[in-house]
């Protein structure tokens, strides 16, 4: 198998840069999922590995190989890269069958016959899609045509495979069983995989890694899932990871207290560095309701989803997001319009001038 590696890579178009030196290693036999709002960058980096764009700077490693560089002059075809690539929209060749869509990459390359179909039968089972070979893809379903896309991909390269939102166009359950899918060949097989996806939730289930891209195309925060949530580098990466809630805290008199209102204070600590005005970020599971607690709040909303409510509450004019678990005794007693007393756990704190 082989790692990916990025070194000072930069992309324009025209006046407009998307990426600026942009450095990230992915290593041998993982899966890196590469998270970040839409225009951040995720799919020129994507393209620039694959080589369907050419950096302005950079290099460009897979494995030992160099595949891109600048200085070097180096800039090997995306045929010889030796890269699978599975697309969003699938992109399997309508009038081929299965077996044929699989084949076609190895018959590019012109291998021996008796080995491309060894591989594609391979491929197949693999994705569990042997018993669909003569299938055309009008007689698929979306997620049996992306197994395809899959296995296309590994008779490409069973070394590294990049997914480019490869699931968005399937419906939530084929969305989890493919997952599971890819999670499940990779691990057969040892395969590694770069996954670009703006979706959190598939990101969390999947990756070995994480590695986030801000809005300007900057690498904030490359860890674990566990690191990436439970200790986020910055603001961006807390609030673009799951839902949180902000609170502005303000010191009057030595004492911190909510939205400048003195009579709401706040009793827990918050580190010396800063000195009077805080934004306090926490998550909705990390908020509990506490009858003695001096910070009050109303129910405004409660949505049943079956594992947790959903609860909207009123505290001081802002809207707070709560979650409770359904096993949580009592969750299910608190009513649309009761009061109630918040509070806080876990939070953590960032300078308020802070976007």
């Amino acid at each position: 198998m082989a790692g990916i590696r990025f070194i000072n890579v930069s992309f324009a178009y025209g006046d407009k840069k998307i990426l600026e030196n942009f450095s990230l290693d992915v290593e041998d036999s993982q899966i890196m999922c590469l998270l970040g709002p839409s225009g951040c960058g995720k799919t020129t980096l994507m393209r620039c590995l694959i080589g369907l764009n050419k950096p302005s700077t950079g290099e460009i490693y897979v494995g030992d190989r160099c595949v891109f560089s600048k200085d070097k002059r180096i800039n090997i075809p995306p045929e010889r890269r030796g890269i699978g690539v599975v697309f969003q929209d699938y992109a399997v060749w309508p009038h081929m069958t299965v077996f044929e869509n699989v084949c076609y990459p190895m018959k590019k390359h012109k291998l021996p016959k008796d080995e491309i179909e060894k591989k594609a039968r391979y491929a197949l089972e693999q994705v569990r899609m042997s018993d669909y070979a003569p299938y055309l893809p009008s007689q698929l379903s979306g997620g049996q045509q992306q197994r395809v896309a899959i296995a296309r991909a590994l008779v490409s390269s069973d070394e590294v495979i990049v997914m480019d939102e490869p699931i968005t166009n399937l419906d939530a359950k084929l969305r989890e069983e493919m997952l599971l899918e890819i999670r499940q060949i990779q691990k057969n097989i040892g395969t590694t995989i770069l996954y670009i996806t703006h979706d959190q939730e598939a990101s969390l289930q999947l990756c070995d890694k994480m590695a986030i891209m801000d809005s300007e195309g900057v690498l904030s925060q490359l860890g674990t899932d566990e690191d990436i949530i439970l200790r986020p580098a910055n603001r961006f990466v807390f609030e673009f990871i799951g839902v949180s809630n902000f609170f502005k805290l303000s010191k009057k008199s030595g004492v911190w207290c909510f939205h400048d209102n003195e009579n709401i204070k706040f009793d827990g600590a918050i580190p010396d560095e800063y000195s009077s005005v805080v934004d306090m970020g926490v998550r909705p599971n990390d908020i509990v309701f506490d009858k003695n607690s001096n910070i009050r709040a109303t129910v405004r909303r409660s949505v049943f989803l079956g594992s947790e409510y959903n609860m909207f509450v009123d505290f001081d004019g802002q809207e707070v997001r709560v979650q409770r678990s359904t096993f949580d005794d009592g969750a299910g007693d608190i009513k649309e319009g009761s009061e109630v007393g918040i509070k806080f756990l876990n939070p953590v704190f960032y300078n308020a001038k802070e976007a």
